[in-house]
């Protein structure tokens, strides 16, 4: 087992490593109470059961899986049935699943009672690197991604590699993707283990650093004012794709991934794109720039006609600056001519 300890004042918590970690969710986490365990229908039952088990009293609501189910309607059904099941401010409620489900519980603990304690175990490789830590919670609305939402940080985080056994290599993938978004900012030795090494054999060291550079950027800035935008390279690009990629079924990953291509140095770029090839992930995709443009001009990360970007000069190194919406036009093009 190990332990990565987020220090963020009164907001501190663990990010607990451990194969096994959800047969010890009673000891590692406190159940004693009424705990509400959401999960999805993608997620292997037995799953959210074992966590409910352990609990004082445990209660599974499960969603279906997919983005569908980021929304307001699903939102209210889950504060509905806390309010059904009595919850106080002293009860909790645990997700057991991958983005949407952390995304997801995370924003209804945020707002029952104006807060309740909350738990992450991570079911995916896209989660357990990135979405489970660091506190955003958020819903989509009008098909626009994430744009109601809070900070609200777990109490705890459980990592149980154990729970990737029953994902598909695609999605296994799909979440390396964002291990390779960080690899590029802020750990070039990591992006050389992508280049080079056994990926399968080092998913636990991948998953472990990915986690110590998120959660450095994170204590450093909490509420996104700055250096916390390095999290989002690939992602201007990569959710404009993603609000309207309903067509070629492309999951967040390899739409961050596509997203980062135009990010790059020319020096970079093909090194990238062996790096992409390798992990099974698009490298191009058909596209409509004028639909990408008018779904990334909707982005919460936007400020007016401007937009902060991450470029990546060199691995390990990047550079922020800010961007009329209208310069990205021909980078959307590229990922869309490769």
């Amino acid at each position: 087992m190990s332990v990565l300890r987020m220090n963020l004042g009164a907001d501190s918590y663990d990010i607990v490593i451990e194969r096994g970690a959800l047969k010890r969710a009673g000891e590692l986490l406190n159940l004693d109470r009424k705990v509400l365990v959401l999960t999805d229908d993608g997620v292997p039952a037995e799953y959210a059961a074992a966590v409910a088990g352990q609990a004082k009293d445990g209660t599974v609501f499960t969603v279906l899986q997919g983005e569908d189910s980021k929304s307001l309607e699903r939102f209210g059904e889950i504060l509905s049935k806390m309010l059904s099941l009595g919850f106080t401010r002293k009860d909790a409620v645990v997700a057991v699943g991958g983005g949407v489900v952390g995304d997801l519980a995370g924003f209804a603990a945020s707002a029952y009672m104006r807060g309740v304690d909350f738990y992450n175990i991570p079911t995916t490789v896209l989660s357990q690197v990135d979405s489970s830590i660091g506190g955003k919670t958020a819903v989509n609305l009008d098909g626009i991604k994430n744009i109601v939402g809070a900070f609200y940080q777990p109490k705890k985080v459980l990592v149980d590699l154990d729970l990737l056994a029953t994902l598909p290599d695609r999605q296994i993938s799909n979440g390396l993707a964002e291990a390779v978004k960080m690899s590029l900012t802020s750990d070039a030795d990591l992006f050389e283990l992508f280049e080079k090494g056994n990926i399968k054999e080092n998913l636990d060291e991948i998953i472990t650093r990915s986690l110590i550079i998120k959660k450095n950027v994170v204590e450093q800035d909490e509420k996104e004012q700055g250096l916390r935008k390095i999290l989002n390279f690939g992602h201007t690009i990569g959710h404009g794709i993603e609000s309207f990629e309903h067509l070629n079924g492309l999951y967040h990953g390899e739409c961050v991934a596509l997203g980062m291509i135009p990010m790059v140095g020319d020096e970079v770029r093909p090194r990238l794109l062996r790096v992409l090839e390798r992990l099974n992930l698009p490298t191009s995709v058909s596209l409509d720039a004028d639909e990408v443009y008018r779904a990334m001009t909707h982005d919460k990360k936007g400020e007016g006609d401007t937009v902060t970007i991450t470029t990546v000069p060199a691995p390990g190194q990047f550079e922020m600056k800010k961007v009329q919406f209208e310069e990205l036009i021909p980078m959307i093009e590229m990922v869309g001519k490769l």
